[in-house]
């Protein structure tokens, strides 16, 4: 099924509020409004480019400049940052969105209190319709800390095929390097390199972010919610090793690229070199014929002249030959 995001253009992607019992409620504008404190756990979802959005996350949401302006910023690296028992929490997904490059990862920005969650984004995210597809089919998260294990846990998810194809790629450039084929091998090489690269970026500090959350002092995040925290981070971290797995295969391929085309040129440079050797005493036997000024020899009264200097070089050329391969050159 998939989700509207109708209402993208004025801020509000979407918002939830859960009952008491544990259900979850879509409510609008006026819902968030009138939310207080107590009335259940509200969940607001931002388009961060949206003036609305900027315009509430400063004047109506009673947050702290410094946490608005996080929500707010163009450009963030991933981190965590406690803040009176409350966190900061900047991550990473891969872009998923059609016609996007995997590696240009969509930054999600998230303020958690135990009573209400912000997140705010520019470009649309495929882990954040996964839980309001959870939240439809009344699976959605029970609390706080849950919300945070499953986003931190979509985010990765995501990424686990976009790995995947990046290792299947670097397989196949193998395969073609080895069998000879270099054709568009550069290319592809290029662009496996800069997505390993770009996801490495922010995977990195994405893991150190979520190892960082297990030894903030805040009360809402449970025993249960830390371990699954700490198996995100683990995966995370193989998930930065397999990058560089990748990495490194690809300085690999690159060099035997390198080699092949170096080794290619040498021999081409090899052969001509040999050739240029065999016609070297050709060309100055023909060039001291042709410069003697009291005439060829056996011009006049040697018709077979021309042909016994033919095969006088055809001889040389074959001795040359003969000599050269006893000498090992080819």
């Amino acid at each position: 099924m998939g989700i509207n995001e109708s209402n993208d253009e004025d801020g509000l992607v979407c918002a939830y509020l859960q009952w008491p019992d544990g259900r979850w409620q879509a409510v609008d504008w006026d819902g968030v409004r009138a939310w207080r404190p107590g009335d259940g756990l509200l969940w607001m979802h931002f388009n961060r480019s949206a003036e609305a959005t900027r315009s509430w996350l400063h004047e109506g949401s009673g947050l702290d400049a410094l946490v608005a302006d996080n929500l707010l910023a163009e450009e963030t690296r991933p981190r965590a940052l406690a803040m009176d028992g409350n966190l900061l929490v900047n991550l990473r997904g891969v872009n998923l969105n059609p016609g996007a490059d995997p590696d240009d990862m969509v930054s999600l920005r998230i303020w958690l209190e135990p009573g209400r969650i912000v997140t705010s984004r520019r470009r649309r995210l495929m882990a954040i319709d996964d839980i309001r597809e959870h939240i439809t089919r009344g699976k959605g998260p029970r609390d706080t800390g849950d919300f945070l294990v499953e986003v931190a846990g979509l985010l990765v998810n995501r990424m686990s095929p976009v790995i995947e194809q990046l290792d299947e790629a670097a397989d196949d450039l193998e395969e073609q390097v080895v069998t000879g084929e270099r054709e568009d091998v550069r290319t592809r090489l290029a662009s496996l390199r800069r997505q390993a690269i770009s996801l490495r970026r922010y995977l990195a500090p994405q893991r150190e972010a979520l190892s960082r959350i297990l030894g903030e002092p805040v009360d809402w995040l449970h025993e249960r919610h830390k371990a699954q925290l700490r198996e995100i981070s683990d995966r995370t971290m193989r998930y930065v090793e397999d990058l560089d797995a990748i990495r490194e295969r690809a300085a690999v391929i690159q060099d035997e690229v390198a080699n092949r085309v170096a080794e290619s040129m040498n021999k081409n440079m090899y052969m001509l070199a040999i050739v240029a050797t065999i016609m070297l005493p050709l060309g100055f036997i023909t060039g001291l014929l042709g410069v003697n000024v009291d005439g060829l020899p056996g011009a006049h009264d040697a018709p077979w002249a021309f042909a016994a200097l033919s095969a006088f070089l055809l001889v040389l050329v074959f001795l040359q030959v003969l000599v050269m391969r006893r000498l090992k050159w080819f």
